[in-house]
């Protein structure tokens, strides 16, 4: 009965999850539209999202401590509402200064919204469900983001308020739902938490300190990995946005609909190819090859003439980036488990963010230099994640005997 219980738990903590992954994508794909009805630069689009990834990075830590005092739905409840307004904030801006600050807010609470999700999976997941359960979580993320592009798209449409005022209110709602149909997961009881003690913690710098407390050779160099892949990861998505407005001309519903396209390819890929090496190969082996297949069509997209054959590999190039993440949160995962892994989780997350934040920038500056300058960037950057993913496998197989499936 217990396990029914919480199979029912956990099916409507992801039924709730897939609403906010569809809402936190809607306002995307109308991004570039803004950027340019009020004349703010190419580069605005990297430096508007490298500024909610700075936050981001800085408070993901904070919020992993903090989840082991209030849980991790009391968290969702607060960043989703404190998301949805700084999304508010987002839309009322046609400044540069108040979009930075606007971006600012929401990525305080991205942060801790991604946090929670990963720590609540880790707490409340039997050991042998763990795997799968961040599985079909990196799933929803990647097809709920695509198809959040769709209907923001399709939004967008009609006016850049459509998109943004149902994503406001989309996501109030699921921070309410999150508290309703979650488990108290703390693992640590506390009596209370002193207002020291918050201001302590609320240091993004002394939350970083704790690692110190999990942090070995072989963390850091899977940390870099993941840091790593979503640097590259962000900088090509961030440019492929953009240049697909500022090249060929598509609406924000062309741009809605290739990425609707994605996710059911990337669905298709994580159903299957995903869950298949998890289950039956050694993922530290697997990632290798993932990742190359990352880098190599980049590549391909860097060189290849012509519209339709561009749109093809990059379909591609997001099937296999979807397959990596939840690959990446496996590895990281297994080796979470124990007293430290909210902090572990949230310290993956803010490395995750720290990628995404040079990503961002990267690609927003150097576009100005060259459209397909980004690319090539994010090329070279998935060419050293893969390089560090043999490091990590071979300092792994070195070690000490390693359990099945890692």
């Amino acid at each position: 009965m217990d396990r029914k219980h919480n199979a029912a738990h956990m099916l409507l903590f992801f039924l709730v999850m897939i609403l906010y992954n569809l809402a936190a994508n809607f306002a995307h794909p109308v991004t570039p539209t803004l950027i340019q009805t009020y004349q703010l630069g190419d580069y605005m689009f990297g430096v508007a999202f490298a500024a909610m990834q700075t936050t981001n990075f800085l408070f993901s830590p904070f919020w992993g401590k903090l989840n082991g005092y209030i849980s991790s739905r009391k968290s969702l409840l607060i960043c989703c509402v404190g998301y949805s307004i700084g999304q508010l904030l987002f839309y009322l801006s046609h400044t540069a200064v108040l979009i930075v600050i606007a971006r600012c807010i929401s990525g305080i609470f991205t942060g801790g919204i991604m946090v929670s999700f990963l720590t609540y999976i880790v707490n409340t997941s039997p050991d042998m469900e763990r795997g799968r359960n961040l599985t079909i979580q990196a799933t929803i993320a990647s097809v709920g983001a695509a198809f959040g592009y769709f209907i923001g798209g399709m939004l967008g449409t009609i006016s850049l308020g459509a998109a943004f005022l149902t994503q406001v209110v989309c996501l109030f709602t699921c921070g309410i739902l999150f508290l309703l149909v979650c488990k108290d997961d703390r693992v640590q009881q506390q009596p209370s938490l002193s207002a020291r003690s918050l201001a302590r913690d609320a240091n993004p710098f002394a939350a970083f300190l704790d690692s110190r407390q999990f942090m070995t050779a072989v963390f850091a160099v899977l940390f870099t990995v993941t840091a790593l892949q979503n640097l590259g990861y962000t900088a090509y998505d961030q440019c492929f946005n953009y240049y697909i407005k500022d090249q060929f001309g598509f609406s924000s519903a062309y741009n809605g609909v290739i990425k609707g396209v994605i996710g059911f390819i990337s669905l298709a890929a994580n159903s299957t190819i995903c869950m298949w090496m998890i289950r039956k190969t050694e993922v530290k082996r697997s990632i290798i090859g993932v990742l190359a297949a990352c880098t190599f069509t980049v590549w391909a997209v860097i060189f290849i003439p012509g519209v339709e054959l561009f749109l093809v590999v990059n379909v591609v190039f997001y099937a296999f980036n979807a397959v990596s993440i939840p690959l990446l949160q496996d590895m990281v995962a297994k080796k979470a488990q124990g007293e430290h892994s909210n902090l572990i989780m949230g310290f993956y997350n803010a490395t995750k963010s720290l990628g995404g934040i040079i990503g961002s920038l990267v690609a927003g500056f150097i576009y100005t230099r060259g459209p397909k300058l980004a690319f090539v960037f994010a090329g070279i950057v998935l060419l050293v994640a893969t390089l560090f993913s043999v490091v990590y496998r071979r300092m792994r197989d070195s070690g000490p005997a390693e359990q099945a499936g890692d």
